[in-house]
């Protein structure tokens, strides 16, 4: 597993290579996260309850003092995003979506918004690195990391220059970033990733209103428990449209009930009176949203009182309304919850993340983790790739 000091002194090879004389100033940290339970709630106004984990996004750079140049240069350093990995924004000029490179937009948005959220006095040319330990495509937020690592560098960027601009809130960091992705990268995602990355304590789980925007760190520090997080590596893209599909099927159940957002759905007796006024798909869509806003804030309950034992048991009920109600999992996603559900000292599995692919996150005493990826690498017909975690913190900046 890559840490941010490797993933830092990764880039500062890479950065004194390609300008041997010009160091570096700056740099900013955001975690990835894994979602416990509570998937594709968020953008329905729901409950989510993720944790940030120690896998990041770094991002180096610093300004450029040529008054005359105008142009910002951002370079990726990962090999799973589409070409050229380098682009170059002027600042003279609108700054607007990218046709290509995709993974662009994900930093480009960050930039437009922060300029139009601060309106410095004088906007800062700059020159960064990016690097990331977040498997991308994987359900651990690579973007979410990459967008608060970046949002996180223009604040360091600024309150080192004289441009006077507004201080943000972490909340309104996080509502930046997540706006960047739905305009910019063209993903109808909630609020949960992003706001993660910027809220997150390390040894806690975050228990997310996304109504209102607040939450709850539920305390995760029992040490004979893990979180171990299984790769399927079956890769999936958001963008492709099934995600936005599932957004809409979601919009229409909550205009068919009468509602903005199926938070406001009281009870399954609620959803089920309506069930005429919906087709099949839609009412499955609905009745998943309702009943994993009602598993996410029991899961909180249990997991802070140290229930694993039902904790696990409501991770099982969300994976199977994932697969069955959502239909958001896939063969390898199944098969990797049903081989860690073989184990014993295995307290729940369930996918995490979008779907189509990416990874299964389980709750699995410390005592079997060994025995758990050996089941999975026994039995499961891809190669999987395993990480364990620890609750991590949120973004953070440093000066080099």
């Amino acid at each position: 597993m890559t840490t941010f000091a490797q993933l830092k002194a990764n880039l500062l090879d890479s950065y004194r290579n390609e300008f041997p004389d010009d160091e570096p100033t700056l740099c900013s940290f955001a975690p990835g996260r894994v979602n416990l339970i509570g998937e594709h709630v968020d953008y329905n106004d729901g409950f989510v309850f993720p944790m940030a984990i120690p896998l990041g996004t770094v991002i180096i750079g610093k300004a450029l003092d040529d008054s005359a140049n105008n142009k910002c240069y951002i370079r990726t350093l990962s090999n799973d995003v589409d070409e050229p990995k380098s682009v170059e924004v002027d600042l003279s000029k609108e700054i607007s979506r990218l046709d290509s490179p995709k993974w662009a937009n994900y930093v480009v948005g960050v930039l437009a918004l922060f300029l139009e959220r601060t309106k410095p006095t004088k906007k800062q040319a700059f020159r960064i690195l990016i690097a990331t330990s977040v498997p991308i495509g994987g359900g651990l937020s690579s973007s979410a990391s990459v967008e608060v690592a970046m949002c996180t560098f223009l604040e360091l960027l600024y309150q080192s220059s004289s441009a006077n601009i507004p201080a943000l809130s972490k909340v309104e960091k996080a509502l930046l970033c997540c706006k960047a992705e739905q305009i910019y990268a063209n993903v109808p995602c909630g609020i949960m990733d992003q706001y993660t990355a910027c809220m997150a304590e390390a040894n806690h789980a975050l228990l997310i209103d996304c109504r209102d925007n607040t939450s709850k760190c539920v305390p995760m520090k029992d040490k004979e428990v893990c979180v171990l997080v299984t790769n399927s590596n079956v890769k999936h893209e958001l963008v492709a449209g099934t995600y936005a599909e599932r957004v809409k099927h979601c919009q229409e159940a909550a205009k068919r009930l009468g509602h903005n957002k199926l938070r406001e759905v009281s009870s399954m007796e609620e959803l089920e009176k309506a069930h005429d006024k919906m087709t099949p798909v839609i009412f499955k869509r609905a009745r998943h949203s309702v009943t994993e806003i009602q598993r996410t804030e029991a899961g909180a309950i249990a997991l802070s009182n140290n229930d694993y034992q039902e904790f696990g048991r409501l991770m099982y009920e969300s994976h199977a309304s994932l697969r069955d109600d959502f239909e958001v999992s896939c063969e390898e996603l199944d098969q990797l919850v049903e081989l860690a559900r073989s184990v014993d000292g295995v307290y729940g599995s369930r996918m995490t993340g979008g779907g189509f692919g990416g990874c299964t996150v389980t709750l699995v005493k410390k005592s079997s983790v060994t025995k758990c990826i050996d089941a999975i690498k026994k039995g499961y017909k891809g190669t999987a790739s395993f990480y364990e975690f620890e609750p991590s913190g949120g973004a953070y900046s440093i000066s080099l």
